[in-house]
């Protein structure tokens, strides 16, 4: 599986000093003329090519921008997809309860809380599954169920419906919610 990475916004290497580049804000450079690593979005990294500029008496090799490339496989996903095909085998016939977040790519309080998701996720492995379903590509699941609103989390025990939390809440919330039914 692989994520699309939609906007990164990330200061230009030439406008900072040489000396500045490597404390930048979580990222690291391997070598100021080979690599440009962004530690907080896992995996990532610029690959920098190199152009020759000459002056008049001298020519010198300016690092420039390249492709964003991700070096490791499945670092945007930490929870598993279900859609209208696989709702039922994954949810309704789960041996342990699971937790289902309602999205879309366009929603950005849905953004904002994949990230508590996944951590949740890493939480409790083993207690409780966690799948995210996009509501733009399974809409039949999400309309039988009411989701009317999106981010929303449900939990489910047993096949049945058994809480359900709307909007981009605090962890403390989720975990809260979470807690009630293992």
């Amino acid at each position: 599986m692989a994520g699309l990475l939609e906007t990164i916004k990330v200061p230009r290497a030439s406008a900072l000093p040489s000396s500045s580049l490597a404390p930048v804000a979580g990222f690291s450079f391997s070598s100021p003329r080979s690599s440009v690593r962004f530690s907080q979005f896992r995996g990532l990294k610029i690959q920098l090519t190199r152009s020759s500029v000459s002056n008049t008496s001298c020519s010198k090799f300016i690092p420039r921008g390249g492709p964003i490339v991700c070096e490791a496989q499945n670092t945007a996903l930490e929870v598993g997809a279900v859609n209208d095909k696989t709702w039922k085998s994954l949810v309704v016939e789960s041996d342990i309860p699971v937790l289902v977040e309602f999205w879309a790519p366009w929603c950005g309080p849905c953004r904002m809380i994949h990230p508590v998701i996944d951590e949740l996720a890493k939480e409790y492995a083993g207690k409780l599954k966690f799948f995210k379903l996009n509501t733009d590509e399974s809409p039949s699941t999400a309309t039988e169920l009411g989701i009317r609103s999106i981010p929303t989390v449900m939990i489910f025990k047993n096949g049945e419906k058994k809480d359900a939390v709307i909007g981009a809440v605090p962890k403390s919330t989720l975990t809260t919610c979470i807690e009630k039914f293992l």
